[in-house]
């Protein structure tokens, strides 16, 4: 390997020092080490992910969401460093990303495959829209508190008309996210499976729905009192949808290669971070 992008999240104070030490460590073995500033934007304003072997980056799981779409279609694994708060997915801590990293540079490091999935906007206008999710894609109403009604199918069979704050298309990564705060299940991240999962829905009868990616979702914007709704792809800026217009969520071909995810860390952030124990101390 000889090329590395490092991520820096401008939020993180400790990001910027971090990787400036990060990099004197890679130039010593030869690697040269660019940087980018990740503010919180979707955007990429230049060509910084092409032709690098490999992308570190430091901040917390929104720093390895944004990496991730930018680095799944060229296929570029990710080194995730957490400097967050939970670190699902940036499962690698501050204090100690030197012995994994340099198990990584040979060759020793366990990369993890996650699956990601995509939306389409599919309109009667000439308006277009595609993104790509590690943790999820959301249709809700702009404004909080607000109903919105919806059509939801799987592989063209009718699951049912909707009213509810929204509804999340969430992968097994992102089961512990949004999904989860909501009422859906936690997934192991090796299953390969997607979860529908309402946001206060207007029946007591709905309930998060565990489905194969194999298969495609499309989810229909019906009439409401509340006429903003938006779609969200991992929590970037969001797009305003129409009365009419149908998202389609399927899986991505590729999958992101994520270094030194192991079962043994996420089952320890369920214990540690969500305070997982089945104890009456929980």
């Amino acid at each position: 390997m000889e090329k590395c992008l490092i991520v820096t999240n401008i939020y993180k104070t400790e990001s910027k020092a971090l990787g400036h030490k990060i990099a004197q460590f890679l130039h010593g073995r030869g690697i040269d080490a660019l940087f980018y500033e990740f503010d919180g934007t979707a955007r990429v304003v230049g060509n910084y992910f092409e032709k690098q072997d490999f992308v570190i980056t430091l901040g917390g799981d929104g720093t390895v969401l944004f990496a991730a779409r930018n680095c799944v279609r060229l296929g570029i694994p990710v080194f995730p460093v957490n400097l967050g708060e939970f670190g699902f997915i940036a499962s690698i801590e501050k204090d100690a990303w030197e012995m994994p990293l340099k198990r990584f540079l040979e060759g020793c490091a366990y990369i993890e495959e996650r699956n990601m999935i995509q939306a389409a906007l599919i309109s009667s206008s000439d308006r277009t829209f595609s993104g790509c999710a590690l943790n999820d894609i959301v249709i809700s109403a702009e404004t909080a508190a607000n109903a919105i009604s919806f059509d939801v199918s799987y592989n063209c069979m009718p699951l049912g008309t909707f009213k509810a704050d929204g509804i999340i298309a969430s992968t097994a990564t992102g089961s512990t996210a949004y999904s989860a705060s909501a009422g859906g299940p936690i997934i192991d991240p090796d299953l390969d499976a997607v979860v529908l999962t309402p946001v206060n829905a207007f029946s007591l009868s709905s309930r998060p729905l565990v489905l194969s990616p194999a298969g495609e979702i499309s989810i229909t914007i019906l009439p409401s009192r509340d006429k903003r709704v938006i779609l969200t792809v991992d929590g970037q800026k969001p797009f305003l949808l129409e009365v009419g217009d149908c998202i389609k969520i399927r899986k991505i071909e590729r999958k992101l290669k994520l270094v030194g995810c192991t079962a043994e860390q996420f089952y320890a952030a369920l214990r540690s971070k969500l305070n997982w124990s089945g104890g009456p101390h929980a």
